[in-house]
């Protein structure tokens, strides 16, 4: 297995207070403490079964995510994860063949990645780095993917700037942002359920239109509205029991049709001028 490389930004002080800085510094501390998903384990963390426990949650809330990203369609090229977390995501796309590195501010995350690449025997780069500040010189990767860190960041625009500068012309760029104007959103209201780190230093969500001018200067982009009631796993008690037996079971006799734009996850497909 090739030797995974380890990069992190480092901040010099005698430049004096800087806000964002010390925004970054609060996000970066926040996931250093903080294992996305990590709750649902029932293995010892940095085992083979604790990762694929988390892959089977991970699949399991986001059905959709398989259906719209062919993990095997990157054979051979250069693909960038932005805020690859564990790296569930990013050990498909190597199995599939797509030379991959990694990216996230937490270092935890990182090194868990690392574990969890050695033990299913796929290679690829792993990076502690900020997103909003990559490493990478222009023109880098053929795919950028960023699922579930876009919300997340001090400044989603700079994040997708930077994606934007390192995808090649002809890339492609797959990026997943929270939608204001979604089912979730209601009925984490209505049932007073707090959403997975809702309490992170920054959370943000985006209506539609939104999203599309944040990606106005990609040649081609396409948004889809995805991710549909589900159980829970995380939440517990009466208010669990009552999304579960009676609201996930009603929402899905609706007509698609009828609910489709009101999807929890909007899901860009963008594409770099050639």
């Amino acid at each position: 297995m090739s030797q995974f490389k380890y990069q992190e930004n480092l901040i010099d002080s005698s430049l004096g207070p800087n806000p964002e800085i010390d925004k970054i510094n609060l996000i970066r501390e926040y996931w250093n403490k903080n294992v996305h998903d990590v709750e649902i384990a029932h293995y010892p963390v940095g085992t083979k079964e604790f990762f694929d426990e988390l892959e089977e949650y991970h699949y399991e809330k986001l059905e959709y995510l398989p259906r719209i990203v062919d993990f095997k369609a990157y054979k051979g090229k250069k693909l960038l994860e932005v805020g690859s977390g564990l790296g569930i995501d990013l050990v498909r796309f190597a199995k599939g063949g797509a030379l991959v590195t990694g990216v996230d501010l937490a270092d935890p995350a990182i090194k868990l990645a690392k574990k969890n690449f050695e033990l299913h025997g796929v290679n690829g780069e792993l990076l502690v780095m900020n997103g909003e500040e990559l490493s990478f010189d222009v023109d880098s990767f053929d795919v950028v993917f960023a699922h579930g860190v876009l919300a997340y960041t001090s400044d989603a625009d700079l994040m997708i700037s930077e994606i934007y500068r390192v995808l090649k012309p002809g890339g492609e760029a797959i990026l997943m942002m929270y939608h204001r104007n979604s089912w979730l959103f209601f009925v984490a209201e209505l049932f007073g359920f707090k959403l997975g780190r809702e309490d992170a230093p920054v959370f943000k969500t985006y209506s539609i239109d939104e999203f599309q001018r944040m990606l106005e200067d990609f040649s081609h982009s396409e948004i889809l509205t995805v991710r549909f009631p589900v159980k829970t796993r995380i939440h517990k008690g009466l208010k669990a029991t009552i999304f579960n037996r009676l609201f996930v079971p009603f929402f899905n006799l609706i007509p698609e049709a009828m609910v489709r734009r009101f999807g929890a996850h909007l899901i860009a497909k963008a594409e770099k001028g050639k």
